[in-house]
This record gives C-alpha cells, sequence and structure tokens, in this order.
C-alpha cells in the first residue's frame, strides 16, 4: 500500500486531480446523464433498455478523460463482454470531479432500469481533497445499499490517498474499501490503478489519468473480479 507506484500516484492526485478543476465537487440530478462505453448519450429506448446493463459509477478515471471514448476502460470492459458472448451493455456512468459524495447523490437514476451489476469506483476525489474516511465510507454505504436494495450485484473498485495528509489518514482510507466489501459482502478490486499507477508510460502528462495502454490495465484489474460474476453460473 505505500509502494513507490501509489506514492507516485498520489503526488500527482494532489497536484491534478481527477477530473478539471472546474468541475464541480458533487451533481444532482441536473446533471447530463450518464454515456454508454461506446462514448454516447444511450437514445431512449434503444440500447439502454434491449439489454441487460452494468453500470460504471465513478470519476474522470471511469469517464476516459483526455481519451477517445472507445479507449476509456468500461469501453475496453464492453469489447471483453462482448469477446466472451456476455449479453451486457456497459455504461459508463464516470463524471470528473465527482466524489462519493456525488456518486451517492446520483445513484438512483443512475441504476433506472435493467441493471444487473453496478461498480463503484470512487474515492480519487475525496482523497484528493482530504475528505474525512468516515464520509467516504458513509457515501459508499449508501451506494453499496441503493444497489442492493434493488437486487444489484455490486463491485467495489479500491483507491488509495496521497501520503501528503500522513500516514495514519492513508491506513483510514484504505482500510474503507476491504472493510466494506466485507460487511456487505461484495466483490473487491483491492486497487483500481494496480499496474499502472507511477508509471510513466501508462499516464498522461497529468501524470494520473491513464493513457489508452493504461486504460487498458485498469480494465484488465476490473475484468478479473467481473468476469465470474458476468458470466453464467456453471459456464
Amino acid at each position: 500500500m505505500r509502494s513507490f507506484a501509489i506514492a507516485v500516484t498520489a503526488a500527482a492526485l494532489l497536484s491534478f486531480g481527477c477530473g478539471r478543476h472546474d468541475e464541480p465537487m458533487a451533481r444532482d440530478a441536473a446533471a447530463p446523464a450518464p454515456a454508454t462505453a461506446a462514448g454516447g448519450s444511450a437514445p431512449e429506448g434503444s440500447s439502454r433498455n434491449s439489454r441487460p446493463r452494468i453500470v460504471v459509477l465513478g470519476d474522470s478515471l471511469t469517464a476516459g478523460l483526455g481519451l477517445a471514448p472507445a479507449d476509456a476502460y468500461p469501453s475496453v470492459l464492453q469489447r471483453r463482454l462482448d469477446d466472451a458472448g456476455l449479453n451486457y451493455q456497459v455504461e459508463n456512468a464516470g463524471v470528473s470531479g465527482d466524489t462519493s459524495a456525488g456518486g451517492a447523490s446520483r445513484i438512483d437514476w443512475s441504476l433506472d432500469g435493467d441493471v444487473r451489476i453496478l461498480l463503484v469506483a470512487l474515492g480519487g476525489n475525496d482523497a484528493l481533497r482530504g475528505l474525512p474516511p468516515e464520509s467516504l465510507e458513509r457515501n459508499l454505504a449508501r451506494i453499496i445499499e441503493r444497489a442492493r436494495q434493488r437486487g444489484i450485484t455490486v463491485i467495489l473498485a479500491g483507491m488509495e490517498a496521497p501520503p501528503n495528509y500522513g500516514a495514519e489518514y492513508a491506513k483510514r482510507f484504505h482500510d474503507v474499501y476491504p472493510t466494506l466489501a466485507a460487511r456487505y459482502g461484495v466483490a473487491l478490486v483491492p486497487f483500481l490503478l494496480q499496474g499502472v499507477a507511477g508509471i510513466e508510460r501508462l499516464n498522461q502528462p497529468d501524470g494520473i489519468h491513464p493513457t489508452a495502454e493504461g486504460a487498458r490495465i485498469l480494465a484488465d484489474n476490473v475484468w478479473a473480479v467481473l468476469e465470474p460474476i458476468a458470466a453464467p453460473q456453471g459456464s
């Protein structure tokens, strides 16, 4: 957890954040509708309703800031699902600058329709702003609970805090994710940026948002957990 790669990524988080500086900390129902993994808003009555959905709720790492829509990791996951013959539509519900509070505020309308799986990939901007880990835990718990009330399977993707706030804060922040995964019995991607954080060639010049190659590794990290969940039992 205290690796060099995480420290470099954390420093970049502190300098740049998981999104543009002019993005608000939280969004409400007036925010744009989530995009499909192909990068465009899902037309009414089209693919949004034609296949069961996997929603990826996140910030700019999920939205694919600085990348072509097809290179964002939710789009890579869509191709993996298609290649595996798994009949799901991935919906990219990433909003640049979003915190866990922002995700919690838009969770209900993000889960409209036939959503089967929710990947929660939030927390980078909470860490950037030094928000209390207790608030992160409370917001993520609310998201998980609302999804479970609808019978939706949840996958939680972990994030790390910058070292600037001290070792105690970093540990409390880190512990939120495995604690919630154990409490609710949900699957955990230990660290979304594993294998990408701190590796210059896998990150854009800001040092935090992955390149297309880096986004494919993020998809690898998620796919290892998502595939056995999405695949039919006994397959």
